[in-house]
């Protein structure tokens, strides 16, 4: 199987502007000069993380998801990232879309909502994760609060993922718990881990520090961009994971669960 190319983007996100945060977003992603396979984007990155969805939740088949779709094709790559969304029920969710070349899309709706901040009053729970196979690579993506329960994370034998990935609006407050999870969670899963985070201030004044990172399955930093707005590539070598985890099978030994969950929806 072929390496995997990966780019992300870091940006200090406009609160409640969507177009101008697709703008800003699309020129950042403009500046990756060459080919890769998947373009990873913040969480509620055509928003910023806010519970206001009456008023900013989009429908399904939304301006953001349109726009995704025309990024996806100009790139020929997976686009991914996480949108506020109303569904015909009208019901909210933070929702992650994996959009494709060729305008077929997958999502996961994230399943552990931060009661600190509400979001579970508004949005609905999902039930299931989403592991994606893109290029001959699994990948499992995750959004934001979800990198704390490691059982829900858990790199799991019979469906397994080769990268792991959360998109995220991470308070700089908690940094030190953004940072570790992060490596944590490589260690564990013996996979790739990538974290994407945003900048700026909430309507709170409550600061984002960034700290966007892309870590192997030892937990070592590939890249740790800090507190600056970029775009960033690597190359995911297939032979490197395949070799480590035969050298060390650690997985082979994981303890046999079964997750279960109970639906939460918003009345």
């Amino acid at each position: 199987m072929s390496d995997l190319t990966v780019s992300f983007v870091q940006l200090a996100l406009k609160w409640h502007a969507p177009a101008a945060n697709r703008a800003e977003l699309a020129a950042h992603v403009a500046e990756i000069s060459v080919a890769t396979d998947l373009i990873v984007l913040p969480e509620m990155f055509s928003t910023g993380f806010s519970m206001d969805a009456e008023h900013w939740a989009e429908p399904a088949e939304g301006p953001t998801l349109t726009w995704m779709r025309q990024l996806a094709a100009s790139r020929d790559a997976v686009v991914t990232g996480s949108v506020m969304t109303r569904d015909e029920e009208g019901r909210f969710y933070n929702r992650l879309l994996w959009v494709r070349p060729d305008g077929s899309y997958s999502h996961y709706d994230k399943r552990h909502l931060f009661r600190m901040a509400g979001e579970h009053e508004v949005y609905a729970a999902g039930q299931q994760r989403l592991i994606e196979e893109w290029r001959g690579w699994r990948i499992c993506p995750l959004i934001c609060y979800d990198l704390r329960f490691p059982v829900w994370s858990r790199n799991d034998l019979h469906h397994p993922y080769d990268l792991l990935l959360y998109v995220a609006n991470w308070p700089a407050a908690r940094r030190t718990a953004w940072i570790t999870l992060l490596r944590a969670r490589a260690i564990e899963n013996q996979a790739y881990t990538m974290g994407v985070n945003c900048l700026g201030l909430d309507p709170s004044g409550q600061p984002y520090d960034g700290d966007s990172a892309l870590l192997d399955m030892k937990g070592e930093y590939l890249v740790e961009v800090g507190n600056q707005e970029t775009s960033i590539t690597r190359t995911l070598r297939r032979a490197d994971l395949e070799a480590y985890r035969s050298r060390f099978p650690a997985l082979l030994d994981a303890d046999e669960f079964e997750l279960r969950t109970s639906e939460v929806v918003k009345l």
